[in-house]
């Protein structure tokens, strides 16, 4: 089991930064991916960048440049720097893991969600 604590969210203004905070606990040693999605009310939940365990990121196109995701080398606590915040970004951001598990298979673990909102 994984168990994800995200933090950082808040009421920010356009053109403003935010940082994200996720903090990992449980069987934390076979994490493959760290990411952070986001969901605003009426659309699907959204890729917005992942890491993988090798340090390679991508990130969706609509804050490529604007977001940065990183971690810590023993995958506790991932991080998304966000500037140049815009009123589209607003959103409930969830962190998310994927591990690989006993019989060769994969499970995937989210957060409970840290609301975003930036003022127009």
């Amino acid at each position: 089991q994984v168990q994800l604590v995200e933090s950082g969210g808040g009421l920010v203004q356009h053109g403003g930064s935010a940082r994200l905070s996720c903090a990992a606990s449980g069987n934390i040693s076979s994490i493959d991916a760290m990411g952070w999605h986001r969901q605003a009310p009426g659309n699907q939940r959204e890729l917005v960048a992942r890491i993988f365990d090798d340090g390679t990121t991508i990130y969706a196109d609509s804050v490529k440049g604007r977001f940065t995701i990183s971690r810590d080398n023993a995958k506790n606590t991932v991080w998304l720097q966000m500037n140049s915040l815009k009123p589209e970004d607003t959103a409930v951001y969830y962190c998310n893991a994927v591990r690989t598990v006993s019989d060769g298979g994969l499970k995937t673990y989210w957060g409970q969600g840290t609301q975003v909102t930036v003022s127009s």
